[in-house]
């Protein structure tokens, strides 16, 4: 073996409306990758318990994010979309890498102190420990590369922490096997059982912030639906949301520096520049001296014209959880069997009786 196979891991969780800001930083580009790279997309329903234990409505959820990447254009014949507790070797490795793990980089997580906000000790054991289930995720394919925002980049150096420990601990033990390769620490050749899994960044990604105030993020969490584009919204509330959304009383500049100090008017523009596949300085080159109430409908145009596919797309889809059931099922299958391989493996570099 001279090479680890490329292949590209992603997931998302299902809790809450999926909403432009998700399709524009993630989902979008999924459907990019697959074009040339072998993908698995992960519905990632058992990180989903780390914050909220109890859900009335997950396996609604569940389906819903999986009609988002259906209806975005994701084929899962060509590659796999499943949800996470269908392959229980999800488990199974992060349980390895909870005892490959040290406490203390597990202590430097900044999103758990984020998260779990000042009470800590009430926070559950999960939230602490799912960086390790999401390297297990990614490895337990033996997955090469991650489409990554900043939010998960310190998660992304953990699984490559994780997986040099594992292959380190264990390197008299894998080279017999003959099922890794040879890579350099430092000075020192280890063979390799786990890829160090690499980010994948394509551009700067689109920041999409909140309709009512442009110095926060777009969040599904948000507790006024007008902050947000879901994707499940149709025309008239895409139209609505726009056009009530928070401007400043300026004409839009006609350089990106005039965007400075106007969070409101660089995030409409943003939106727009991501949704057309122009900079911010192309749009400003068409809009600047322009109005917001030019500028408005020309957004409402174009955020329908690309949304609205997708929304009667995912719509449509809902309709018929049977079929989303059994994409689901197809790929759950096929994870498993990917999954079980690498699984056996750990278990004879380890030393289990099977």
């Amino acid at each position: 073996m001279t090479e680890f196979k490329p292949l590209v891991f992603s997931g998302v969780q299902p809790t809450g409306n999926l909403h432009l800001g998700n399709y524009l930083g993630a989902i979008r580009k999924f459907v990019a990758l697959q074009e040339n790279n072998d993908c698995i997309y992960c519905v990632v329903d058992m990180h989903a318990l780390t914050a909220q234990l109890v859900h009335e409505d997950m396996a609604t959820q569940i389906r819903s994010i999986t009609a988002a990447f259906l209806a975005a254009g994701i084929d899962p014949e060509k590659h796999i979309v499943f949800n996470q507790s269908q392959v229980p070797q999800h488990a199974e490795l992060a349980w390895i890498f909870n005892c490959v793990a040290r406490i203390g980089w597990m202590n430097r997580m900044t999103q758990f102190k984020d998260k779990a906000g000042k009470d800590r000790e009430q926070a559950s054991l999960g939230l602490y420990a799912y960086p390790s289930l999401m390297a297990a995720d990614i490895l337990v394919y033996r997955a090469t590369h991650v489409p990554v925002g900043d939010d998960q980049k310190q998660h992304l150096e953990l699984a490559r922490d994780i997986a040099m420990k594992f292959n380190m601990d264990f390197h008299d033990k894998i080279v017999p096997t003959g099922l890794g390769i040879d890579i350099k620490v430092g000075e020192e050749p280890v063979h390799a059982y786990f890829p160090m899994v690499e980010p994948l960044i394509d551009g700067p990604a689109p920041r999409v912030m909140s309709l009512k105030d442009g110095t926060k993020k777009m969040s599904k969490s948000d507790p006024s639906d007008l902050s947000r584009i879901n994707l499940m919204d149709d025309q008239e509330a895409i139209s609505k949301k726009i056009r009530k959304a928070k401007t400043d009383p300026d004409a839009l500049p006609s350089e990106t520096e005039g965007l400075k100090g106007r969070p409101e008017a660089d995030n409409l523009v943003g939106i727009f520049a991501a949704l057309a596949d122009k900079s911010k300085a192309d749009v400003l080159s068409e809009f600047g001296g322009q109005q917001f109430s030019v500028f408005k409908p020309a957004l409402i145009d174009l955020a329908v014209d690309v949304l609205a596919p997708i929304n009667a797309e995912m719509r449509r889809l809902m309709e018929d959880p049977g079929h989303i059931d059994a994409v689901l099922r197809d790929g759950g299958e096929r994870a498993r069997t990917r999954a079980e391989k690498t699984m056996n493996e750990v278990r004879d570099i380890i030393g289990f009786v099977r």
